[in-house]
């Protein structure tokens, strides 16, 4: 289950005051939760990729070099996507018997060749972009919704979402996706990978009528219950079918909050900054794992996690093992989850091109720092509200390399207080930090940059399909440049 922007203080479990995620919450209760448990980007897309590629975006190709340390993702115009030469983690699951289904948002590119059933998936209900909208079909095409390999239809179109109100029926419809497909694998009997990929708290936020109102946080908050409601149907399912003993359900999210989008965004608790940033309110997750009779309920994982963990982690427990003719940069957490033991590791903060930061243990050091551009801030985008650290939260892309800002961000979350260089803890451990920088670049091979070419041809003019609906319209003459990315 992965959530779209939703941040690592939103759930009553990490200490939301309303205490309004009731099924998340008693998910943790009965499993097992993660405080140290990380994205591989803070942006959508690059998340995505190294989720299901177990590899880090500067290798899987989902950065761009067009500029640098510049986030970048799968808007319609891109002309990129998910590389074939990456093996994602449902293909390796297709071959070992699975049935894998992914319910809402791809993000892993667009065109046909892209797209999820050509990676591995059996079945796909949602979108290859976000919700974004409405448009006029002339300039810009509303973005279709799929049913596996042809489009069902086109958001604000087939798909309404109320522009006012927040209205819109799409969370409760990729609750019954899941739910019918979990009725229909218990009854054949053969494994399945289940990727609910909702997005219902990405901005525009939307929420069913029966949830628009009911949480003290506002429409946000309204977002965040019906999702939670809807993992309740899930978890609830799993158990009515008697397969919950065998399944292990994850839940995580692919970003920090928004924090730009203020009370339109989530919380990222006591930490700095959020989404766009490598600071860690920008990639520390909200994460559970829950497996009845395999997880002893009630833990608490210190393990410093990835989402890039679950590639290498699923194939184990499916029996697989990870591709041996390149990186993986996930690792194995099957004992961390029967034995909650924990495995050193270094991680490593990208934004674009750039490895900004790396933790290692308690410690983080931050080789540059850059929240936004002061000309954007000034526009009022602002990554960091209420938060301004001195040499920190810097509008330019501050280069610290030769003498790394480090924190302890264990007694220190916020990122507030800058260990000393001239100290005795400053000196025992930026030298271990740095010697792990010196490793991982040593084996960095970068992967085509698929994020760096965009073109208004290549928007969701015709989709497969869209002759049937019609719904198909005339697309411009193709004119391939480069992407402009200002974050």
């Amino acid at each position: 289950m992965l959530m779209d922007d939703m941040g690592w203080g939103d759930l009553g479990v990490f200490g939301e005051p309303n205490r309004e995620t009731v099924n998340l919450d008693q998910l943790a209760k009965e499993g097992m939760i993660f405080p140290s448990f990380y994205s591989a980007n803070p942006l959508c897309s690059p998340s995505r990729a190294a989720l299901l590629s177990g590899r880090l975006p500067i290798r899987n190709g989902f950065y761009t070099s067009n500029d640098h340390a510049r986030n970048a993702y799968t808007p319609q115009e891109i002309m990129g996507g998910i590389p074939d030469y990456e093996i994602l983690l449902p293909e390796i699951l297709k071959e070992a018997g699975y049935r894998n289904k992914i319910i809402g948002k791809w993000h892993l590119g667009q065109q046909r060749q892209y797209h999820p059933l050509k990676h591995g998936f059996h079945e796909w209900f949602g979108s290859p972009n976000c919700h974004f909208g409405p448009y006029d079909n002339k300039v810009t095409p509303n973005i279709p919704v799929y049913k596996d390999a042809e489009m069902a239809g086109r958001f604000f179109q087939d798909f309404l979402i109320d522009t006012q109100s927040g209205e819109s029926n799409l969370t409760q419809l990729y609750i019954q996706e899941a739910l019918t497909f979990l009725e229909a694998q218990a009854s054949s009997g053969a494994p399945f990978f289940l990727y609910w990929a909702v997005d219902a708290t990405h901005e525009p936020l939307y929420a069913s009528k029966p949830f628009l109102g009911r949480s003290r946080r506002g429409m946000y908050g309204d977002a965040v219950m019906e999702l939670d409601y809807g993992v309740g149907k899930i978890i609830n399912k799993l158990l009515e079918l008697g397969v919950a003993e065998n399944t292990l359900v994850f839940f995580s999210s692919d970003n920090g909050a928004a924090t730009y989008a203020k009370t339109q965004g989530g919380s990222n608790g006591p930490f700095l900054c959020g989404k766009e940033t490598t600071f860690e309110g920008g990639m520390r997750e909200p994460t559970i794992a829950w497996w009845p009779s395999v997880i002893k309920p009630g833990q608490v994982s210190h393990q410093i996690g990835s989402l890039m963990d679950l590639y290498t982690t699923l194939l184990k427990l499916a029996g697989r093992q990870p591709p041996a003719d390149r990186v993986v940069d996930g690792i194995d957490l099957t004992e961390v989850l029967l034995k909650n033991t924990e495995v050193e590791r270094p991680l490593f903060y990208y934004r674009g091109n750039e490895l900004m930061a790396v933790r290692l243990g308690d410690y983080k050091a931050h080789l540059w720092t850059w929240t936004n551009s002061l000309q954007e801030f000034n526009k009022g985008i602002d990554f960091c509200p209420g938060e301004n650290i001195e040499n920190v939260t810097t509008h330019a892309q501050v280069n610290n390399t030769m003498q790394p800002l480090l924190f302890h961000i264990g007694r220190d979350p916020g990122e507030k207080y800058v260990i000393r260089p001239n100290t005795m803890e400053y000196k025992q451990n930026i030298g271990l930090l740095m010697a792990a920088v010196q490793e991982h670049r040593k084996h960095l091979v970068p992967g085509i940059p698929q994020l760096n070419m965009c073109d208004r041809a290549v928007m969701n003019w015709s989709p497969p399909g869209c002759e049937k609906l019609g719904q198909c319209y005339q697309a411009p003459s193709t004119n391939p440049q480069k992407c402009s990315w200002p974050h």
